[in-house]
């Protein structure tokens, strides 16, 4: 058929292939510029149907389609769903590797009489000699390359072999029209995949990147974060959802966790054999299993549309990873809560693994994953942050979703900041706007370098006049005058900062500017839950102010300091899960039994009173419960410090490094069982020096290690500050 003959009639073939009566967003005029012949780009979030866009064309117009995508799982799904609206299996094929001389055979015959209107390919099997002789000799309807993304270097999930797509799409035949699909590009990515795929005269098509119905949230990662985890799971019992973690390792030891207290979760990623897979993915589709915990590998094409909550236990590399990992939630238009617990050190391992690249990847990769902790650490509108990343405006105050974030429910006062963003500008102006965000910072707080020695820059004036701040105020503030547009980055040049008209105008007309501090999430800053889509914990803060109020008279009481008595994860805790019972009390992250017998009785009854006070709904079931192999190995950590076997060498006769093992006996530690390792102790430090850190840690508000470094300058290893920790805790905490 040809278009004259098919636009008229639009709606009733996407009733008769599809069964929908009306097209979604812009899938109409997406379709009706392929069916014209025109080259086409499209970028429309996940879950806005993309594949339609394509996938009706190609079963309307004479010829078969290319459809170029990444990965062989997404083809899979493709194929079996489009063969499931036609009575010939034919209708979709793949072409890749793993078939055999005979399925080739098979699929070209299907293509050569005109059975197979779409055939999806991996770019590397289009280079094949062979393929593109026998595509040369056949009509191709149109080429669509799905996960456009994947040609830019700037794309979270670049892919070399895509860069080529132009030079074999040009041995295929003249002329073929072609259509880019993305579900998340930057302008600078969109940029490049035009140029890429020479379609710059393209029709372009960009839905909003808004999905008002997630509510994203971000709170600090605790070494009880399975913990805290199960509670979330367990307050949205019978729910949905996806946790991502970065390591098949984490994977599967995550879904043991989740399975023995009591949550039906199966582990996905790519290191387990095809079969499980395919069971494990089927089980949650079929609603067999409530929550997938998957690596990235899970979700690429997997189209579930009531999926009510993704976790993420790891921060992802990039904006758009996160974006495109969300967007599995709530794709029916439902509730869907995008949680992501966030510490630096998961961005120091990532930036690791980095260091063995190519320079050029480097930059790039390390500045997309500045990007990430930026969205995470911010106290601004987390969807206007998204949103401008993708280069969309979004009314923060009135558009679609504007409360749906822990930051606009719970957000941080304002402060007044005209003088320093004039001072931020004036530097950017003062240096030729040729530093990036970190150099800007340095100058800001009069941190010497190299560079900077070289450039001359620390004679000048403004060197070090942004002093009075720490380095976290400028950093949330010049995020902030990016968003506002007040300055803007030049992705060409990996991140350098420049003027906007907007800056240049405050230089000479200076105005009010009022700024919000971005989150220390290594700080012991709360993390109250805001809600979400359950009963909002709107008297969250009342309760935590009560509970640290109380911890302070009861420290006073016991004559010890306030974190001594529950640290702030166990106050954090409480706020969550509201335990009224001593047994309950026991199951807060870092109390254990000891704690729960010596300080609990006041926590409970106080907490119990807020409950009923304010009608608090509490989640039901707290009970935690680990698997058996870290239960094996606390009871030989125990036993070899009863008989007092030097540390070093009970960590080596379990194969782990000192800092994994100290971290476990904190764990030990906090859940409250008694660590009498006062003779390692004793081979440490001499009586002076214990004096010294017994009386620090006494005075000291926080139990901070850094803190502690820094106060001692170094004179004490970090390691060495751990074990005293433990030591003291043992002693005034247990």
């Amino acid at each position: 058929m040809n278009a004259s003959e098919i636009e008229p009639n639009l709606k009733s073939y996407l009733k008769q292939f599809f069964g929908f009566s009306e097209f979604r967003g812009l899938q109409e005029p997406v379709i009706q510029s392929l069916l014209s012949g025109d080259h086409s780009f499209v970028i429309m979030p996940t879950g806005g149907g993309k594949s339609l866009c394509y996938q009706l064309p190609a079963l309307l117009l004479d010829g078969t389609a290319i459809v170029v995508s990444p990965l062989i799982a997404l083809m899979k799904n493709q194929v079996d769903a489009i063969r499931g609206i036609s009575e010939n299996e034919g209708v979709a094929h793949v072409l890749n590797s793993s078939l055999s001389k005979s399925q080739i055979n098979r699929v070209m015959e299907d293509i050569k009489s005109g059975v197979t209107k779409l055939l999806y390919v991996a770019p590397e099997s289009l280079t094949k000699e062979d393929y593109v002789q026998f595509l040369r000799s056949v009509t191709i309807s149109f080429l669509a390359v799905d996960e456009a993304h994947c040609i830019s270097e700037w794309g979270h999930d670049f892919r070399p072999e895509y860069r080529n797509l132009r030079n074999i799409i040009d041995r295929i035949g003249e002329n073929i029209p072609i259509i880019g699909l993305t579900a998340t590009a930057t302008p600078k990515v969109q940029e490049d995949i035009l140029k890429n795929l020479n379609i710059n005269n393209a029709n372009t098509f960009k839905a909003s990147f808004n999905r008002p119905n997630l509510f994203y949230e971000v709170k600090p990662k605790t070494a009880q974060v399975d913990h805290d985890i199960i509670a979330f799971i367990k307050q949205n019992e019978g729910k949905s959802g996806i946790v991502y973690c970065l390591s098949r390792k984490r994977v599967e030891e995550l879904a043991e966790v989740l399975q023995v207290n009591g949550i039906k979760a199966v582990p996905y990623h790519a290191g387990l054999d095809t079969k499980q897979r395919v069971r494990n993915q089927d089980m949650f589709l079929m609603e067999e299993t409530d929550v997938v915990v998957a690596t990235i590998a899970f979700g690429m094409g997997i189209d579930k549309p009531d999926v009510r909550f993704v976790i993420h236990h790891d921060i992802p590399k990039s904006i758009e990873s996160y974006y495109q990992e969300t967007g599995r939630a709530g794709r029916d238009g439902g509730e869907g809560h995008c949680l992501a617990f966030y510490a630096y050190k998961d961005i120091e391992k990532l930036e690791k693994f980095m260091s063995g690249k190519p320079v050029a990847e480097q930059e790039i990769g390390y500045a997309l994953l500045q990007e990430m902790v930026a969205y995470a650490e911010t106290s601004m509108s987390r969807r206007k942050f998204i949103l401008h990343y993708f280069g969309e405006e979004f009314d923060d105050k009135k558009g679609p979703g504007w409360d749906m974030d822990d930051n606009t429910r719970n957000p941080k006062p304002k402060k007044e900041a005209e003088k320093q963003v004039a001072l931020v500008l004036n530097v950017v102006q003062q240096t030729a706007e040729q530093y990036r965000f970190k150099e800007l910072v340095n100058i800001l707080m009069g941190v010497k370098n190299a560079t900077l020695s070289s450039h001359n820059v620390i004679h000048k004036d403004f060197f070090g006049q942004g002093k009075d701040e720490n380095p976290s105020y400028w950093r949330a503030l010049i995020r902030q005058l990016l968003v506002s547009k007040h300055l803007h980055k030049e992705i060409e040049t990996y991140g350098v900062i420049k003027l906007t008209d907007l800056g240049k105008a405050f230089l000479e007309n200076p105005s009010s500017y009022m700024m919000t501090e971005n989150h220390e999430y290594d700080s012991n800053e709360p993390a109250a839950s805001s809600g979400g889509y359950g009963k909002a914990s709107s008297f969250d803060k009342k309760l935590y102010k009560a509970l640290l109020e109380l911890r302070k008279k009861v420290a006073d009481k016991h004559e010890v300091p306030p974190y001594a008595v529950f640290q702030e994860p166990s106050i954090e805790d409480m706020l969550m899960k509201y335990p009224i019972t001593i047994d309950e009390m026991k199951n807060i992250h870092g109390v254990g039994e000891g704690k729960a017998h010596k300080f609990g009785a006041p926590f409970v009854e106080l907490i119990q009173k807020y409950c009923d006070d304010n009608e608090v709904i509490r989640p039901q079931d707290i009970v935690f419960k680990s698997t058996g192999a870290n239960s094996g190995l606390k009871l030989y950590i125990i036993q070899s410090i009863d008989r007092k076997l030097p540390l070093s060498d009970i960590a080596s006769a379990k194969g782990m490094e000192m800092q994994a093992f100290i971290k476990e006996l904190e764990t030990i530690m906090y859940s409250g069982t008694k660590l009498n390792i006062q003779y390692e102790i004793d081979d440490l430090f001499d009586e002076e020096q214990q004096e010294e850190l017994y009386d620090y840690f006494m005075e000291s508000e926080t139990d901070d290690i850094d803190t502690a470094f820094e106060e001692f300058d170094g004179d004490y290893e970090e390691d060495d500050l751990r074990l005293f920790r433990i030591r003291f805790m043992n002693e005034v905490a247990n």
